[in-house]
């Protein structure tokens, strides 16, 4: 046999052996995720553990979200936004969604800016993403950025119209901006889809009582 029919007939072999690996390192990232939830002590020292064998970029991913499960927000994030510009972080969607995670934690650290940072280069790669567009919204949310938080809402809604929470991100922005009947239209929708939901009620108190003194100032 030659040595390029050697070589053809142990390739499927080798696919098939990177494929199992592939396959194992996610089921063992799975298990990470869950353990996160469940005992994010755990998961980190899971995590230390697979990082040892071998510093692979689902082991780092693992060890990045057991730090935010241990609500050290920053430091994971920042993990997160690393692995997603490696040189082997894979695909446009696995960077997408490490940049997406690293937002997250961002936002949720009370770094605004570094989130809205990290989300518009995740946006990039996956520019009809919904949910990327609504935590960049929340970002600008916090910037006190009204108008590009809306532009976000605005094409996170086109994609999923039921969002109880983009309706009410956008009424907020709106109720910000005194576009009070924008912002009772999205109210009232979040209502209708959640009625029970505290955050739509505390929101249509503020509705009612901004309409309330603007019906004042135009009597006065």
């Amino acid at each position: 046999m030659s040595l390029l029919a050697m070589a053809l007939a142990v390739l499927p072999v080798s696919q098939s052996a990177v494929a199992e690996i592939e396959r194992a390192e996610q089921e063992r990232l799975n298990a990470c995720i869950e353990l996160v939830d469940e005992d994010p002590e755990a998961a980190y020292e899971e995590s230390l553990r697979w990082l040892g064998e071998g510093a692979v970029p689902p082991a780092r991913h693992c060890n990045a979200l057991a730090m935010i499960g241990l609500e050290n927000y920053k430091e994971g994030a920042a993990r997160l936004e690393e692995l997603a510009n490696a040189p082997d972080a894979g695909g446009e969607a696995d960077r997408a969604l490490y940049l997406a995670q690293s937002g997250n934690a961002w936002l949720t650290a009370g770094y605004p800016d570094a989130a809205v940072t990290t989300l518009t280069n995740a946006l990039k790669l996956a520019p009809n993403d919904g949910d990327v567009r609504k935590d960049r919204a929340a970002a600008y949310l916090m910037k006190d950025e009204w108008q590009k938080a809306i532009s976000d809402l605005d094409r996170s809604l086109a994609r999923y119209p039921n969002d109880v929470e983009a309706l009410q991100f956008r009424a907020r922005a709106n109720l910000n901006l005194d576009r009070l009947d924008a912002a009772e239209a999205d109210m009232s929708k979040a209502l209708l889809l959640d009625g029970e939901n505290i955050d739509t009620l505390v929101l249509r108190g503020d509705i009612r009582e901004a309409k309330r003194l603007a019906d004042e100032s135009e009597d006065g």
